[in-house]
């Protein structure tokens, strides 16, 4: 049996604006089995931020059931999710969100801060998974010091290197010139032949292709 690695269940997201209740998500139920590549596709305003806050576990639904890796958030407090996410999802944003001031090795090696892993330790988990996407030559190097691509790839070894069962990457090349987001994406998907499970958000249609499924997300409704 295939394990799900995200399970949404007719999940709605309601906004409160004044009197007013605006719908950002509907009634919107999605599997995603382990080791797929899926890419949600919808253009701004549709719903794809606040999807990917929920399976993120940075919101909860507002109705239905959200479980991932087999938790279902609805049981955890805020400790509880903050320590799912820690340990279960890997987070690439398209502005890369890396701290200033720090090597690629620092930055990669911060999330197993969080986990109680020893400095040792973290450093060099964080060396070989920057090894691995060929930064070897990078790792004392800064933010203003690397490439775009550079830097996305370190955003990239940040999230693989607490070994997470779900990458959740948002609009990834986004802020890549069109050659730089094409290696972007080759490195995606050779990440998934290798057993990565991906979730992608993105407004691009191009860049949805690269998936091996598609999900589209209009007026916050999955229309798949």
């Amino acid at each position: 049996m295939t394990t799900s690695i995200v399970s949404l269940r007719r999940v709605t997201r309601l906004y409160r604006t004044r009197d007013i209740e605006v719908p950002a998500l509907v009634d919107a139920s999605l599997e995603v089995a382990a080791g797929e590549f899926v890419a949600i596709v919808g253009p701004s305003g549709s719903g794809k931020t606040t999807l990917m806050n929920v399976v993120g576990c940075l919101d909860r639904p507002t109705s239905g059931t959200c479980a991932i890796d087999g938790t279902d958030v609805a049981t955890l407090d805020d400790d509880g999710l903050a320590r799912l996410r820690s340990h279960t999802i890997g987070f690439v944003f398209q502005s890369f969100n890396l701290l200033p001031r720090t090597t690629a090795l620092e930055n990669v090696a911060t999330p197993l801060l969080y986990q109680g892993v020893g400095r040792r330790d973290r450093r060099a988990r964080a060396a070989r998974v920057l090894d691995r996407l060929g930064l070897s030559d990078r790792i004392h190097h800064e933010p203003p010091e690397l490439s775009g691509g550079q830097q996305q790839r370190v955003a990239i070894a940040r999230a693989l290197v607490t070994e997470p069962a779900l990458i959740l990457a948002d609009e990834p090349t986004g802020n890549l010139d069109s050659h730089t987001g094409a290696d972007m994406l080759a490195l995606l998907r050779e990440l998934n032949r290798e057993g990565v499970t991906i979730v992608m958000i993105t407004h691009d249609p191009l860049v949805a292709a690269s998936a091996s499924r598609q999900v589209h997300i209009a007026d916050g409704r999955l229309v798949a």
